[in-house]
Order: C-alpha cells, then structure tokens, then sequence
C-alpha cells in the first residue's frame, strides 16, 4: 500500500508518476545585471571626463591651432607639434627626460635597502616612524623644499659654510644640486611604494633556500630578484613620472639655469622667452601628456603582474 507521501505525489504530477516540473530559477539563470557596477563608478568617471578630459582636449586642440593673434586668422596647423621638439625645447624636453631617469634609478638604488632595513627591523615603532615620515616627505615639495636647501647648501647656507663647500666646486643651482634636492622626495616615495612588495616575500622562500644550501646572495638574485623585478620597473616608472611632472621646487631653485620642459612651458605661456607662443606652449604641454600616456601604459601592467605574487 503506498504511503500517504506517494499518494500526495501522484497526485501532484497527475497521475502520470513522472517527477514534478518546477519552475525554472530566473535568479540563477540570468546573469546579474552590471549597471549597478557602473552607477557605483559613474561620480569618478564624471571627475575623470571634467578634471582631465576638458583640460586635455583644450591641450590637444590648441597644440595644432595657430590661435586667433595669427596674422593669417585661426586655422589648423602641426607647426607648433614640430616647433616643439626642436631647438631650446626640445633641450629642455631631453633635460626633464634625464633628470628624471637619473633621480627614478638613483631613488630605487637608494630606496630599496632602507625600505628592507624598515621590514626587517624588530623595532616596531622604528618602522612606523620611517614609514609615517616617508609619507610626509613624499610630499614635501615645492617653494619650501627649495628653501630648505638654499638655507642649508646654497652659495650662503649653512652647511656650505661650515664645510668650506665652495672651494670645492660645489654649487646648488645646476643639474647636480637638482638631483640631490630631487632625491630628498623622491627616497620616500621609492620607501612607501617597494614595501607592499618587500612585504609579498614570504618567510618560507628563504627558509627554503636556506635548508637548500642558498646563501642570502643566491636567495637574492635567483628566488628575490624575480619576483621584485616587476615591482622595482613599476616604482622605477612611478618615480620617473613624479619627477618629469615636478614644477614648483625647479622654478623657486634654480629658474632658468637648468633646461626642464616644465619651466620652459611657464615661460613659454607667460612670453619671458617670446611673445604670442600660448600655442607652442600647449603643444609642449601636449608632449608631456604623451610621455605620462607613456609612463603609465607600462606602469599598469608591471603593477598587475607584481599583484600575482602580493595575493
């Protein structure tokens, strides 16, 4: 005799004693709709198109207009593309170029050891000390940071006199002086940036060279050194960006002594050099946007590929 729960399903499926259909699960068949995704990321987007879309069209458009003060009247032209890269410009375009791939390599040769001396040491409050003043004179730039160094190593600083430096050649105001001013930022970024990576290496790869018969020189080059080489081109990338966009502590430090693409822009658009060249000036901003495009389209795909081995 069928028990009641058989009754109840036979009756159910009509008799037939086939399996009940159920319902197909709208839920679990559709596929989630991705628009809240992008409503969660539209405020940044409108940011992004207002902040720095608006600006780099007005770039790009200016960069191959002549301008209204053309005797000939306003009319498209790649004369100020060309003029931009050619004479006194592009000196200053291949002295930015230098300056920041001198800094970047000198800043990751530097930073690195000092960012593994902070991850290694046993003194808590020590590392954080470091690490909290390394995210304050990463960002300490500018009119005060020119000052700083002008009252301690120029021609009558403090520094420069107590040590006699001028009898040594030394002088803050040329490509050298640059680079040391450059430096004092540039070490802290190059800190805050290789410690995440510094952070990845895992305890267990260097025990297991060392039960291997590694010693910590091998350890570095054959098991360290791959997995931070992604990490140090893309702080190497960062660092070069940093210092190709910095203006302020330039102009207050050395003005027009040392060729940089920034202070040759400032003087371009207020016509010290010469008048009625806006436009040249927007076609060198527009080279510098290409070398940041640059900058970052390698930068992007060293931070995904350093990612692997942090997760």
């Amino acid at each position: 005799m069928p028990s009641p729960a058989a009754g109840s399903s036979f009756e159910e499926t009509g008799g037939t004693g086939a399996a009940p259909l159920s319902a197909p699960s709208t839920s679990a068949s559709r596929p989630r709709p991705r628009a809240t995704g992008w409503l969660a990321v539209l405020p940044l987007l409108v940011f992004v198109a207002v902040v720095f879309g608006l600006p780099t069209y007005a770039i790009a458009v200016g960069a191959f207009n002549t301008g209204s003060t053309d005797p000939a009247g306003a009319h498209w032209t790649t004369a100020n593309m060309t003029q931009s890269v050619q004479g006194s410009y592009a000196t200053a375009l291949l002295g930015s170029v230098k300056l920041s791939a001198l800094t970047a390599l000198l800043s990751v040769v530097f930073g690195l050891p000092l960012a593994q001396a902070v991850i290694t040491s046993r003194f808590r409050a020590l590392r954080e000390a470091v690490l909290a003043a390394s995210g304050v004179l990463a960002n300490f730039g500018g009119v005060p940071l020119a000052f700083a160094f002008v009252a301690t190593l120029g021609n009558a600083g403090e520094l420069t006199e107590r040590l006699d430096l001028t009898k040594h050649g030394w002088s803050l105001y040329n490509f050298n002086g640059l680079t040391i001013v450059y430096l004092y930022f540039l070490v802290p970024l190059m800190v805050l940036t290789i410690t995440p990576a510094l952070e990845g290496l895992r305890t267990q790869w260097r025990e297991a060279a060392h039960n291997g018969g590694a010693t910590a020189w091998q350890y570095w080059f054959h098991v360290a050194r791959p997995i931070l080489t992604p990490s140090l081109m893309g702080s190497f990338v960062l660092l070069f960006g940093s210092a190709f966009a910095a203006y302020a502590t330039a102009a207050a430090m050395v003005g027009s002594s040392v060729p940089l693409i920034t202070l040759q822009i400032a003087n371009t658009l207020s016509g010290n050099v010469l008048v009625g060249q806006g436009n040249v000036a927007l076609a060198l901003s527009l080279d510098m946007i290409i070398i940041a495009c640059v900058v970052m389209a390698a930068y992007i795909p060293l931070q995904r590929r350093t990612a692997r081995w942090l997760h």
